[in-house]
């Protein structure tokens, strides 16, 4: 019988110095897990789950142990509480704790099956445990398509987001679409933003394509959603293979997250990580547009698109004051892109380009941060 276009999987290559692996995506993959991972990963190697509690009454856990089970006969799993404060050292201890209780040794494989804060923190974790072991990225959002690609890994710290990491690439990433049917629709929209981005620094066909189907995206059709994985991924796949250390071309996916990241700590809890990268893709474009370094057509089609996708573009009157705006200047000078406490940014200069501007004025930044629609 003739599988449907659904059912067979996109495949796409990632290279990597540590070894290239596969992004595989489609329908109903994590029962057939072991299809994918028998022909990479030693079949008496114990093998760790490593999940997000908030998927316990979903059944993936145990698709996924079903899907392992026919090769693999040492499975163990741990559940991390939900959120971004489990990308912390305590908790990344406590997975210590957890291996060495399973017996993991240098062969074991760490299986990340959840949503971006999963991804890193369960990457992280394998970086580090016994000098690296192995891990597989699972991801059950749409946001962690970004995440998942790549190899960086990294825990928070109270000063900042991800200043504790490493580059350590999974030896794949299986991505089943079906478990996006379960995600409520602002989980669907944030994931969206990450998309959306990859769109505005270099694929405007990507952007144009989720301009055209975002309403069915939203809603969660499979073959959409599998499309706009693949095309999503091969963008940030074809960056990181060019830069897979961060030297140079893999800043400009840093595009939205000067301002996302300082918004998402200071207001924690009340962004998603892809509201948060919305709102500074809108706030940064427009920081691009009063530089003359893009038209405002441009910056029109985004704002527009993310309304659309659910998202917000611009932060409530409470938020606009001059010591919110102070306190995210700050944390903005910490950005690891930052030299000697300057404020730089990744800016389009069209859909499908961006520059790196290694400062921009401060009184700029908080105009626009005070009040977007003025400018």
């Amino acid at each position: 019988m003739q599988q449907s276009s659904i059912e067979i999987p996109k495949r796409l290559l990632v290279r990597a110095q540590q070894g290239d692996y596969e992004v595989i995506m489609g329908a109903h993959l994590l029962q057939r897990a072991h299809e994918w991972l028998a022909p990479i990963l030693d079949p008496t190697a114990h093998l760790m789950i490593v999940y997000d509690m908030a998927l316990q009454t979903t059944g993936y856990v145990d698709i996924l142990k079903r899907g392992l089970a026919p090769i693999f006969p040492h499975i163990h799993s741990v559940a991390v509480e939900s959120g971004e404060s489990s990308k912390s050292l305590e908790q990344a201890t406590l997975l210590y704790r957890s291996f060495i209780a399973a017996g993991l040794d240098r062969r074991s494989t760490i299986l990340a099956l959840g949503g971006g804060v999963i991804g890193d923190l369960a990457g992280f974790a394998a970086a580090t445990f016994m000098r690296g072991i192995g891990f597989v990225q699972i991801p059950t959002t749409l946001l962690a398509h970004d995440a998942s690609i790549g190899g960086k890994v990294a825990i928070n710290l109270p000063e900042g987001k991800n200043l504790v990491g490493a580059f350590h690439a999974p030896h794949l990433v299986l991505y089943d679409v079906t478990t996006l049917h379960t995600l409520p629709l602002y989980e669907r929209a944030s994931g969206l933003a990450e998309a959306i981005k990859h769109g505005v620094i270099a694929e405007p066909s990507l952007f144009t394509f989720i301009e055209e189907h975002v309403e069915q995206i939203l809603a969660g059709d499979t073959e959409l959603l599998t499309m706009l994985l693949y095309r999503s991924c091969k963008v940030k796949a074809d960056i990181v293979s060019q830069d897979e250390r961060e030297a140079g071309l893999r800043a400009i996916l840093n595009f939205g997250h000067t301002i996302g990241h300082a918004i998402e700590a200071i207001q924690y809890g009340v962004y998603t990580h892809g509201a948060a990268v919305a709102l500074g893709m809108v706030y940064e474009m427009e920081i691009a547009r009063a530089l003359g370094l893009v038209d405002s057509d441009s910056a029109k089609r985004l704002r527009v698109l993310l309304e659309k996708a659910q998202l917000p573009t611009e932060l409530p009157e409470e938020q606009k004051g001059p010591n919110v705006i102070n306190t995210f200047i700050e944390h903005m000078r910490r950005d690891k892109k930052a030299r000697a406490r300057s404020l730089p940014f990744i800016l389009p200069t069209q859909l499908g380009a961006v520059t790196f501007v290694e400062s921009v004025d401060e009184d700029l930044v908080k105009r626009i941060l005070a009040d977007v629609k003025r400018q």
